[in-house]
């Protein structure tokens, strides 16, 4: 993404919660980022599995949401993760739809360091759906 490009924005609680960054959402293809700090780290100040597994995730369904012309929504049917080494600093996500039928897609993505260092691989299975109304929020909740 270039620099002077403002990041793509969805409406997601849980990836703003995080900190996610979307920097890219076309062609099929998905890319976050997220810069890591202390609340995603682990005991061994390195990026939390479940941190990594949200963001391959993310990128996964961006880039199946992509890959559809209709622009319809996806929830998650399977998710697989290899974990290779650790994640620190600046994490990027690219995720990509590598078939897609007339309900799912099935879609991989890559994990990388700051370094540009390969840390995890997954693949993941996506189900399209029509969007639904939006529920208004509640406002409780920050």
């Amino acid at each position: 993404m270039n620099p002077t490009q403002s990041p793509i924005q969805l409406d997601v609680p849980f990836l703003n919660l995080l900190g996610v960054k979307i920097t890219k959402m076309s062609d099929g293809i998905g890319e976050v980022s997220l810069e890591l700090e202390d609340k995603h780290m682990n005991s061994w100040q390195v990026a939390h599995g479940g941190v990594m597994l949200s963001l391959v995730d993310a990128a996964m369904a961006i880039s199946a949401r992509a890959a559809d012309p209709d622009d319809r929504s996806v929830v998650t049917i399977e998710l697989k993760n290899s974990f290779m080494q650790a994640a620190q600093g600046m994490v990027r996500v690219v995720g990509k739809t590598v078939h897609q039928s007339t309900t799912m897609a099935f879609c991989e993505a890559r994990v990388f360091d700051e370094n540009d260092k390969l840390c995890c691989l997954a693949t993941g299975t996506f189900k399209y759906f029509k969007k639904l109304p939006l529920r208004q929020r509640n406002p409780s909740i920050a």
